[in-house]
């Protein structure tokens, strides 16, 4: 087995990763998680969390522990905060839906089946945009695991889903999401509104919102821009307003799904420029950081040695199995390993592996995520109390 390069690391699933918030919650709510062979809750946040009977959990997508720490003055209320148990690691790859099916299941993405941004749909000859889903395939298949919504509207805790309207029905929502009523949020405002309406509404409320704008900055402009600081301080005052209106037993965790690394068009590498990285290859899934190669019969070990040998040390590059055995996904489930491609490549340094079918926007965006690095990978978990919990 090729073992991980130094600067990337493998996410500790059932220690301090993002799948391992939402199952502590629920516990300090009273309900009993099941999370199959991982600890219920290895972050101890029913201790952290007291006596509150109101939780509210606040994802920002693109929310890097790293970005904050570096943004003292643009985030004061952010690097104010608790942290109840420290930087958590993101999942593999560090990509939104993998990361939001993730929270929402409590489990490794080899368990809930969501393994990239775009994947095969095995035997169909087709790809799934996560982020594009409606109901084809069907969410409850696709990703078949209970969530801990689910477990905890069984348990009688009041679950809601906060996030912009244009979510409400997508096969992601429904994956991840399935067990919590969905509230629209049509602003940063209305949210900040929708969630304190939503914590005061029940005795044991559950409340989740979201928000994507910081990690759509940081695309476009990125994470060294001063579009994606001033909008840091967006989300800072956002939080302000949250912890500000909190009932007198909630408490308010805020967290990231991944963060970011900006990548200069010296480090962008389009497989179209070297043609020997298409031979033998039949799809290219996965995002530019965190590639999946699926093979034509019978070239699967061909393909990887060319791109081990060409990609160098500018990418960990793997083939499934080893890649699986690796844990980097977590024990993965033999029923989805086959949407891993072939042949995985994650990104080292700032390099980004694109290609022009699948990445049409990719050489207009400044910044991506979805490999290993601290800088992807290090989310934050940061509280917030109600007065009576102070």
């Amino acid at each position: 087995m090729t073992p991980l390069p130094p600067d990337l690391a493998r996410p500790g699933y059932g220690t301090a990763t993002l799948a391992d918030v939402l199952p502590g919650v629920a516990i300090a709510l009273g309900v009993p998680v099941h999370r199959g062979g991982l600890p219920a809750d290895p972050l101890d946040l029913a201790p952290a969390l007291g006596d509150a009977r109101r939780i509210a959990v606040l994802l920002v997508d693109g929310l890097g522990a790293e970005q904050i720490a570096a943004h003292p003055d643009e985030a004061p209320v952010l690097n104010a905060l608790g942290t109840p148990a420290g930087v958590l690691s993101a999942p593999c790859p560090s990509t939104t839906p993998v990361s939001l099916a993730t929270f929402g299941t409590g489990l490794p993405p080899g368990s809930h089946g969501v393994l990239g941004f775009v994947t095969e749909v095995p035997g169909e000859g087709r790809t799934l945009n996560h982020v594009q889903w409606t109901d084809d395939p069907d969410p409850q298949r696709w990703q078949a695991q209970p969530t801990v919504f689910e477990q905890a509207t069984a348990a009688g805790v009041t679950c809601t889903a906060v996030g912009p309207h244009a979510f409400a029905r997508s096969g992601l929502t429904r994956a991840a999401y399935r067990g919590a009523d969905y509230a629209n949020a049509y602003s940063l405002g209305d949210l900040v509104a929708v969630v304190h309406g939503a914590l005061a509404a029940d005795e044991r409320s559950l409340v989740y919102g979201y928000t994507a704008d910081l990690d759509l900055i940081g695309h476009i402009r990125g994470v060294d821009s001063a579009s994606w600081r001033y909008q840091l301080g967006v989300v800072d005052r956002l939080v302000e307003q949250l912890a500000a209106g909190l009932p007198d037993d909630a408490v308010l965790l805020v967290t990231g799904d991944h963060g970011m690394v900006d990548v200069p068009a010296e480090t962008r590498l389009d497989v179209a420029d070297v043609p020997a990285l298409t031979e033998g290859v039949r799809l290219f899934t996965g995002e530019p950081r965190a590639r999946y190669v699926h093979t034509e019969p019978g070239a699967a070990a061909d393909v990887l040695a060319t791109w081990r040998e060409v990609l160098g040390d500018r990418a960990w590059v793997a083939g499934r199995e080893e890649a699986v055995a690796s844990g980097i996904f977590g024990a993965v489930d033999p029923a989805v390993a086959d949407r891993i491609g072939d042949v995985v490549a994650l990104a080292r340094g700032s390099w980004a592996i694109t290609t022009a079918e699948q990445d049409p926007r990719g050489s207009v965006l400044a910044a991506f995520h979805g490999s290993l690095t601290s800088a992807e990978l290090a989310v934050p978990l940061l509280a917030a109390r109600g007065r009576a919990l102070s």
